[in-house]
């Protein structure tokens, strides 16, 4: 095969290894029918590119000039000793490993798990046939790296929380690439909140520097009525990855998810999150936070569907930007017109380090209702010269005076994440980051 090849050359490849693997991958008749129908939509579709008006800023062409490809074996070895070195792998509490896509028992710790919560890989799933409704929240008609995850995943995390279990203790899935240069891996989540449960699920991604390779992830989750579930995406994966993530939320009545949604890693990093407040009374809470430098890349687009009345959505991303780094927000909310008495508020706000970092921020509303207070707003700016005087009449110096402002400016999402272990070392990793400098 050439170094480089034509988008449909390439998107043949993923076609035809997907045909190499399909019989080998789990899941019942009904499943290899969604698995067809996935790669023949994704066959359809092709890759993303910046001819899509939600792909406009964000260019995948330079990651796609030769095929990533899975790896076999699981490489558990640079998987254990990744998962040694990254600050948030280990919570203390149950977690599910799962390396290049596939499951790790080995590198799991499922012991100690609450009462009322089931937890398995979506291949033990498959068989007992308890994964019922994967893949009807995510939908992938309109999105071909959905469409691929979709067809293509080979195991995932499945957990469940009974109608009104309260574990009082997050569950924690990890996701390891740690395959050759150039490997591809489909991590698949699926969460169900059951009536009037709650539930907090920690979803971590890492990865090697230097290595090449592509994380196609896809979560869903379901928030039965009077569900409360917090839900934690941390991707920190190696500065040469291509990341993309799908978390496609379904609330039903008086239910209330809140998604943090922290980037730091990856050369190019897209997160789309596509939640349907499907219930009267439901709220949903979107934080996100993203730290770019050199040439990094993230780029957030964010939907919420307002689809009963007396629902009610609160969205807040922060981003901080550095060197020659550029990021994306595109934030949605979509009101529709059974959707009275809809309260909405979005924000996004960013800080620019340096004179060639790029936001390109775009707040959305869509409403079709006529009894609504939906606002939103973008800013970007540059860290306050006064408050950096300031501190410095009071002895700090300029870098350390720098570095505790930019901080105050995440501390607001920091503080909201309710797990500690996670607040306290995402603070500390945050700080020694920024007291370093972003880099250039």
């Amino acid at each position: 095969m050439p170094a480089t090849i034509t988008a449909r050359e390439m998107e043949e490849t993923y076609v035809a290894a997907f045909a190499a693997k399909a019989a080998q991958l789990p899941g019942d008749a009904a499943w290899r029918g969604l698995r067809s129908t996935a790669i023949a939509r994704f066959a359809e579709l092709g890759f993303p590119t910046t001819h899509d008006e939600d792909w406009k800023y964000t260019n995948l062409a330079p990651f796609l000039k030769a095929p990533y490809e899975r790896v076999v074996p699981a490489h558990d070895g640079k998987a254990a000793e990744l998962l040694r070195d990254a600050k948030l792998a280990d919570l203390g509490c149950p977690r599910l490993v799962f390396v290049n896509g596939r499951f790790a028992p080995q590198l799991s710790a499922t012991g100690g798990l609450a009462a009322g919560v089931t937890w398995k890989s979506l291949r033990e799933a498959a068989a007992d046939g308890s994964a019922r409704g994967l893949a009807t929240r995510a939908r992938f008609e309109r999105n071909a790296l959905a469409a691929l995850n979709t067809a293509a995943f080979e195991d995932g995390a499945f957990v469940r929380v009974a109608r009104g279990a309260v574990p009082g203790q997050p569950v924690h899935i990890v996701h390891v690439a740690a395959g050759a240069v150039r490997s591809v891996a489909y991590p698949r989540t699926l969460v169900v909140a059951g009536r009037d449960s709650q539930l907090e699920v920690v979803e971590s991604y890492i990865g090697p520097d230097g290595a090449a390779y592509f994380t196609n992830a896809v979560t869903e989750v379901v928030a039965e009525d009077g569900a409360v579930l917090d839900h934690y995406k941390i991707q920190t994966e190696g500065s040469q990855a291509l990341h993309y993530g799908l978390l496609a939320v379904e609330q039903g009545a008086s239910s209330n998810v809140t998604s943090h949604n922290i980037a730091l890693g990856a050369a190019l990093a897209r997160n789309e999150i596509a939640a349907v407040l499907n219930g009267e009374g439901a709220e949903c809470l979107l934080n996100g936070l993203y730290l770019t430098t050199g040439r990094q890349h993230v780029d957030n687009h964010t939907t919420l569907e307002h689809a009963k009345p007396h629902t009610t959505s609160h969205e807040l991303y922060k981003g901080i930007l550095d060197g020659h780094s550029q990021a994306v927000f595109h934030g949605r909310i979509l009101v529709r017109p059974e959707a009275q008495k809809t309260d909405a508020i979005q924000r996004n706000k960013n800080l620019l380090l340096s004179e060639g970092a790029v936001i390109n921020t775009k707040p959305q509303l869509e409403i079709y209702a006529d009894d609504v207070k939906c606002t939103h707003g973008a800013t970007v700016g540059q860290v306050d010269q006064d408050a950096v005087f300031y501190l410095r009449s009071r002895g700090i110096p300029l870098a350390e005076a720098r570095s505790l402002l930019v901080y105050a400016f995440t501390a607001e999402l920091i503080d909201r994440i309710k797990i500690e272990p996670v607040r306290e070392r995402l603070a500390a990793s945050l700080f020694a980051r920024l007291a370093g400098g972003q880099g250039k």
